[in-house]
């Protein structure tokens, strides 16, 4: 396999937009409010869910499916 050391035919570009405003960090803050408000709800489901999964398995020695997809969705937004 040889390589050409010539110029590529790919071409990137910067995204940064040089005028980019510096109170937008602000505004990414203020939208991710309501999701660290739900996520607190979420995760005080999770511990929940998470005993009642323990005493699940302790009496069936299986881990209900249901509750798993739960904590497995709330993981996965964290």
């Amino acid at each position: 396999m040889t390589r050409s050391h010539g110029t590529s035919p790919l071409h990137l570009t910067d995204l940064v937009e040089p005028d980019d405003s510096s109170w937008r960090w602000l505004g990414k803050w203020l939208l991710a409010i309501p999701h660290f408000v739900v996520l607190i709800f979420l995760w005080i489901g999770f511990v929940l869910s998470t005993v009642v999964a323990g005493v699940a398995i302790l009496i069936t020695r299986r881990y209900p499916r249901r509750i798993f997809d739960f904590n497995v969705g709330v993981l996965r937004w964290s």
